[in-house]
């Protein structure tokens, strides 16, 4: 059935079945959960922000802070006839306006950026018009202190959740201790459903 995200996955991805916990996550983010997933790396983790995203009207905002994998997702996406965008570094001023413009006018599906291109306020101006039906953190351990890989730009992620109180959050890591989560949760102000392998 096309409500179902076995059709979307076979539909846009080829695949018969979801592998280990990319399920569960997908159902905890159709049912409105902000939720906290742990899968391992290469465990298909844009599987189980991309499947959901589709099967909703509106645009998928996805915070990366690796430029590479967002051009990667979004070249990958794009051959398969998906509309998305990434707000990559070093844009002019112009070229970022007139990507965010895409981003809002035309069916885009997946806006990629770093939580550094999220400071800025007029991508803050571009994402409060639009129609967002899920948020996503991806790297979230990024947040923490206690992780080798923090980034301080990643306190500001907070925001997205401040200003889209009823539009669910998935924030994705491959690893992290219970410490590392709780600082996950507590620093972007999650209300979670926790699911890890």
């Amino acid at each position: 059935m096309e409500n179902e995200p076995l059709y979307t996955l076979k539909k846009y991805w080829g695949y018969d079945n979801f592998r280990n916990s990319q399920e569960a996550v997908i159902k905890s983010v159709l049912e409105s959960n902000d939720t906290l997933a742990l899968l391992p790396t290469g465990g298909g983790k844009s599987i189980t922000f991309q499947v959901p995203a589709m099967m909703r009207k509106g645009i998928c905002i996805v915070v990366s802070p690796l430029i590479a994998l967002m051009t990667d997702q979004v070249n990958a996406l794009k051959n398969k006839g998906i509309n998305a965008i990434s707000l990559g570094g070093g844009l002019p001023y112009r070229e970022l306006e007139r990507l965010l413009n895409n981003a809002l006018y035309s069916g885009c599906k997946f806006l990629y950026l770093s939580p550094e291109r999220l400071q800025q306020e007029i991508v803050q101006n571009f994402l409060k018009v639009m129609n967002i039906n899920l948020l996503v953190i991806d790297e979230a351990h990024c947040v923490s202190h206690w992780g080798k890989d923090f980034r301080p730009a990643y306190f500001k992620c907070q925001w997205l959740k401040e200003q889209f109180p009823t539009v669910p959050l998935l924030a994705l890591t491959a690893s992290a201790t219970p410490k590392v989560q709780q600082d996950i949760l507590k620093l972007l102000s999650l209300s979670l459903i926790h699911i890890s392998e």
